[in-house]
């Protein structure tokens, strides 16, 4: 059936701000479906309050609306448009509760608004515990068994009926908020009280727990035909009992029969036509028993894009959220075009002939004190994703890919020797279980006692023995002695240089050139649906060790855009909204756009992003091999966050050329001492200061600086580890405890300017121009970090004299840094006089609100700049500043009910929304500063 032309216009609800459970998988996803129901013909209008988003841009729908996710807003949007439906799968669960409350208070049904791409009642019953174990026990699927309690009592008497353990969650919430396995009755109280308490319906589910048992998913796809195709399985490397969002996860599945799958599978199809009748995508998620009989019981079933269907999609390079679009629309998969082959159709099954593995990224740091043991409600803020041609490579890559000072999966110098150590953390996982299963099967604990604990299948362990047995081998070599096949092997199995070096006792560099003897080098595979069945169009790529090359190099001009890794606190979706404008800029300036990085959750990552993907770690290694691979013109490290600029100093020395500010620039900004004396020899004030390496020397400098001080380490980004002091003794621990930490980076004492006013700029330079796109002023006072701080824009009551201060620094420091670019600088308002505190000659985490505030694509313009195809004076800048923008800072302290909810110098916000108001008489705008014990003085 072709696509339903009545039609027109189609309203997508976004997912909001950036939570923990609720990532930038949901902008992908809805970036992907605007553009394919665009293609179409059809007017998309989309509400999203998360400026930091690429699907909040006006490239990807005809009207954005930056409102808050409320049934007001949408009320509004149906009045302005002629809305003919809503595609509510596109946000997540945020999305969904906020559709279904506007279908229980009429307003679809009076706008004679259609609902696609689900089943309100499909959402009833699979977020209905109680009504979802009916149905299932109805069609014959099996489930653990459970009760739904809705007050303390009932849950009680289910606890005496089912006894311990047992797996408590509260129904319609995210990333598993509220859940829990709990072991003895006081503990039980606890969890049951709050589930209640977070509940929406005021209802929590309680399960007989399956500790141990293994957890697997399910992506699928539905049309209004009935037909239904599975894109992809997922194993999880953790057993049940650990959100699948804070697992290692596999795919394809490894240690599953087909037997077993096969019933899986007709498992998940049933129970997507039993749910309702709808044309969309759908997650299933199942546990079954570790024996030789794998009974298999379903957990739960998601009837929309999930947090695994962005995953799914860059695993297999099928596109579910663009398929799942044009499924709402009418059309059939059989009427639909393979995304990558362009010649076979969308109703069929991915094949992999390679393995992916997804590796969470958590924060913990920024929580001390915080409990760090993994359960059921998700606490990782990140995840990478690592393909290879064997699990073992696809998990050295991903290990490689975090960015925690690891060079992969062991073969660093950093294991944990201490047995009790090591057995306590294969019993409470957090973090860090991956690398100490490492280190116990290298001390020798017997495999028996290793799954007693972890619960993890053996297939897997015997996989990272493999790799030791390999680093044991090695061991016994020198460099010159290392036979060809033996050096092969390593890096087959995804070893890098780095970790190799270590095991051979010599350089990298060392290595890398052996590598260049034997001939041993990098090829590249596609990512193609089909195993190579079909010829693949799309140039979707990741690397391995063989022979053939599948990577064919062009004669076009072509620009490397290096991406920002996995999101975490202080480097989120912002860089990667840049980094893609930095690829659409550079593509309309002529260019071959190459896009590096390794986080599935993203645009940047999407398979028709860039003109080429390479999927892999933003690992020195990774990027060399491409560089030479392909013969850039140059790379832009500026848009990719801290991550990318760690890089420039190796790009600069390896003789490669950065496109805009040059690497002389970006390390003297990060240089305090070199900035300073910029800084002074401008006549630009800046707080006292000075630089120290250790304990002693800061106890000294504090005696001349005088408290309180701002500590923070060099060459971090959100704050990591920075922090006022008021004292020797707070001074002398904190010290010690970022060189503990950090290692030899250079520590920054500065003298703190209590009641400060804070702001920050914003500008694009070429060198010689100067353009500032906003200045924000921040609500709190200077010593929150600006991440987590309220701001404004323009700012809303900084007298002319200061605002002419900025302005003229903002200009003189642009120019004397050789800025190329963009650049932020922030500043400390005191006595009418602005101090610098810091400048960064890149992208900030506030070009976006500022872009979307002022309706201005400055990435855009940014990039050309850097490219030298366009100077600042060729640009016809007309911002549309009516009224204010409010950025509010967002936070996921819900994950963390043990921390203390303070706010300092180091970010702990997880995402932000904007909001708009005419003037300061704004009734939100008054009452963010009534909250915070705050007086508005114009």
């Amino acid at each position: 059936m072709p696509k339903n032309n009545s039609i027109k216009s189609i309203l997508i609800i976004g997912s909001g701000p950036i939570v923990i459970g609720q990532a930038c998988e949901f902008d992908y996803s809805g970036s992907q479906a605007s553009r394919s129901l665009r293609e179409e013909g059809i007017e998309v209008t989309l509400i999203n309050s998360n400026p930091a988003t690429i699907m909040t841009d006006s490239v990807v729908a005809d009207n954005v609306y930056l409102k808050p996710l409320e049934p007001e807003s949408i009320i509004e949007i149906l009045e302005n448009h002629k809305i003919d439906a809503v595609l509510p799968t596109m946000g997540g669960q945020t999305g969904l509760n906020l559709a279904i409350k506007c279908d229980e208070m009429g307003i679809w049904e009076e706008h004679n608004v259609d609902i696609i791409g689900v089943d309100i009642n499909a959402i009833e019953i699979t977020e209905d515990r109680d009504q979802f174990r009916l149905l299932m026990d109805e069609i014959g699927i099996p489930m653990a068994p459970q009760k739904p309690a809705k007050s303390f009592l009932q849950g009680k008497e289910i606890a005496q009926e089912f006894g311990f353990p047992l797996c408590v969650r509260a129904s319609f919430t995210l990333g598993g908020a509220g859940a829990s396995i709990v072991h003895d009755p006081e503990e039980f109280d606890n969890m049951l009280e709050n589930g209640l308490k977070i509940s929406p319906i005021h209802e929590v589910m309680i399960d007989k727990a399956l500790l141990g048992w293994k957890e697997y998913e399910l992506e699928l796809l539905r049309d209004a035909n009935d037909n239904v195709v599975i894109i992809c399985s997922i194993e999880n490397f953790d057993p049940m009992g650990i959100h699948t969002g804070d697992s290692i996860t596999v795919a394809p599945a490894m240690t599953l029969s087909d037997t077993t799958f096969q019933k899986m599978r007709d498992m998940a199809i049933h129970m997507m036509r039993s749910i309702g009748n709808f044309a969309g995508g759908c997650n299933v998620q199942f546990a079954v028993s570790p024996d030789e009989n794998e009974d298999i019981i379903a957990i739960e079933i998601n009837p929309r894009v999930s947090r695994s269907s962005a995953l799914a999609s860059k695993a297999t390079g099928y596109p579910i959220a663009k398929i799942a679009a044009k499924l709402a629309i009418g059309y059939h998969l059989d009427e639909l075009q393979n995304q990558i082959t362009k010649t076979t159709s969308a109703l069929f099954e991915p094949t992999l002939d390679y393995v992916i593995v997804k590796i969470p990224r958590w924060n913990f740091n920024k929580f001390p004190g915080t409990n760090r043991k993994l359960g059921l409600q998700m606490k990782s803020v990140g995840e990478v994703m690592g393909i290879g041609r064997s699990f073992q490579e696809a998990l050295q890559k991903a290990c490689q890919s975090l960015e925690i000072n690891r060079n992969g999966l062991g073969a660093d110098g950093r294991e944990l020797t201490d047995q009790d150590e090591i057995l306590h953390s294969l019993e409470h996982p957090s973090w860090n279980r991956l690398f100490h299963i490492y280190d116990a099967i290298k001390r020798g604990i017997p495999f028996k006692t290793i799954v007693e604990k972890t619960k993890i299948d053996i297939w897997f362990l015997k996989q990272i023995e493999d790799l030791i047995k390999l680093e044991r081998r090695i061991e016994k070599f020198h460099l010159d002695s290392l036979p060809k096949d033996l050096l092969f092997e390593a890096k087959q199995k995804g070893y890098a240089d780095r970790q190799i070096a270590h095991l051979l006792r010599c350089l990298e560099s060392e290595v890398y050139k052996k590598r260049e003897e034997f001939n041993i080098n990098r090829v590249y595979k596609l990512v193609d649906t089909c195993a190579a069945e079909f010829e693949a169009q799309t140039p979707y790529y990741y690397s391995t060790f063989e022979y053939e090359n599948e990577s064919i190099v062009s004669d076009k001009k072509k620009v490397v855009v290096l991406g920002s890794g996995p999101n975490r606190i202080g480097q989120g979706i912002e860089f990667d909204y840049s980094c893609v404008h930095g690829v659409l800029a550079a593509k309309e300036c002529g260019y071959e756009t190459i896009m590096i990085n390794c986080n599935p959750e993203t645009v940047s990552t999407d398979f028709d992003t860039a003109d080429k993907l390479y999927f892999e770690p933003v690992f020195w290694e990774h990027i060399y091999d491409i560089i030479k691979h392909e013969k850039p013109e140059g790379v832009i490290v500026q848009l990719g966050g801290q991550t990318a600029l760690k890089l420039a100093e190796k790009l600069e020395r390896y003789g490669i050329k950065i496109f805009g500010t040059s690497y002389e620039a970006l390390d003297l900004a990060e240089d305090r001492g070199r900035f300073s004396k910029l800084l002074e020899k401008n006549n630009i004030p800046f707080p006292k200061y000075g630089v120290v390496e250790d304990a002693e020397q800061a106890l000294e400098l504090a005696q001349d600086l005088g408290y309180p001080l701002l500590v923070r380490p060099s060459y971090v980004l959100g704050g990591q580890k920075m922090k006022i002091v008021i004292n020797d003794e707070d001074l002398e621990h904190h010290v010690v405890d970022i060189l503990r930490e950090m290692g030899e980076n250079q520590i920054l004492l500065d003298h703190f300017l209590g009641g400060a006013i804070e702001c920050e700029a914003d500008a694009i330079c070429d060198g010689e121009n100067v353009y500032i796109i906003g200045v924000m002023q921040h609500i709190e006072p200077a010593g929150i970090h600006s991440g987590d701080s309220y701001a404004v824009l323009p700012p809303y009551n900084l007298g002319d004299l200061v605002m002419q201060q900025i302005i003229d620094i903002t200009t003189k420091v642009a120019v004397e840094l050789k800025t190329v670019g963009l650049m932020n600088i922030q500043f400390a308002v005191k006595d009418d006089v602005v101090y610098v505190i810091e400048a960064n000659p890149r992208a900030s985490r506030t070009v976006p609100f500022i872009a979307k505030a002022y309706d201005e694509p400055y990435v855009n313009y940014a990039t050309k700049v850097m490219l030298g195809e366009k100077k600042v004076t060729d640009f016809n800048f007309q911002p549309k500043k009516e009224g204010y923008a409010v950025k509010i800072p967002v936070f996921s302290y819900a994950k963390f009910p043990d921390v203390k909810k303070e706010l300092g110098p180091e970010m702990k916000s997880t995402g932000e929304a904007i909001r708009f108001i005419k003037d300061l008489r704004d009734p939100f705008f008054r009452k963010i500063f009534s909250e915070r014990n705050m007086h508005l003085s114009k």
